[in-house]
């Protein structure tokens, strides 16, 4: 997924440039699913331009089909894409964004990323649970990644449920360009997107099968402590049993 990801940077960044007539279905669902924001610090010759791309189900499914008609790929060439990309995103258990930076003048320091970054749904903000650990190293020029966020509460509820509008926020203080002034913001409108329009097909029984087995993995790993606390607790039932004997013998 790395050099899907890095691919399709320079591809993104132009596509804003495109009228929306005539758009293929992926330039459109950039269009609609792309935020751009560009900071700059001319006094210091500091200059951002970073992009972030919810990743919805229109934009995935997009550019599934993209690169399938690009590399001209047979149906189960394109399940097997399909297979890998939602294996990686896991939209299903995240929110996933990509995020692209073009950074001219002075590096980035972002660690600790997940501590820079954060996304609000409705009224409470959210650190994320994984992201491309480059966004940790001093950068320079151009370069990408996908970070992610919590899709459910600690209580298994869906986050997004009833939401509306995501908001991206990145700290000013990581960026140069910024001069610390102020956040960097991303606002999206989710409230027509379904990732679960994604899931079917071959691709989705596949996800299925993989979300199946890790389940009984870990039912196995909980039976197998289970049976160890019980022969446990036989064993001292024993020894407690056999002293109530001794007891009552004397």
């Amino acid at each position: 997924m790395r050099r899907t990801a890095t691919a399709l940077t320079l591809s993104i960044l132009c596509l804003f440039a495109l009228p929306a007539w005539g758009a293929t279905p992926f330039e459109a669902a950039v269009k609609q699913w792309g935020r751009i924001q560009n900071v700059a610090d001319a006094s210091y010759g500091n200059f951002t331009d970073i992009t972030a791309v919810y990743c919805s189900a229109q934009y995935v499914e997009a550019l599934i089909q993209s690169e399938a008609d690009k590399n001209l790929w047979t149906a189960d060439e394109t399940d097997r894409y399909r297979y890998q990309l939602l294996s990686t995103l896991n939209l299903q258990e995240q929110v996933a964004i990509h995020l692209s930076f073009d950074n001219r003048g002075s590096a980035l320091r972002m660690a600790p990323f997940d501590k820079q970054i954060k996304l609000w749904i409705g009224k409470k903000s959210y650190e994320p649970v994984d992201f491309d650990r480059r966004f940790n190293f001093k950068l320079n020029g151009k370069f990408d990644g996908y970070v992610y966020f919590p899709r459910y509460d600690d209580k298994g509820k869906d986050l997004l449920e009833g939401v509306n509008t995501l908001r991206l926020e990145l700290d000013g203080g990581a960026i140069p360009a910024a001069d610390g002034r102020r956040k960097v913001t991303f606002v999206w409108d989710i409230y027509k997107d379904d990732p679960q329009a994604l899931y079917q097909g071959k691709a989705m029984a596949r996800l299925e099968l993989d979300r199946l087995l890790k389940r009984v993995e870990k039912l196995s790993g909980e039976k197998g402590e289970l049976q160890a606390k019980l022969v446990e607790i036989e064993q001292e039932i024993r020894e407690i049993s056999a002293r109530i004997e001794e007891l009552q013998k004397q």
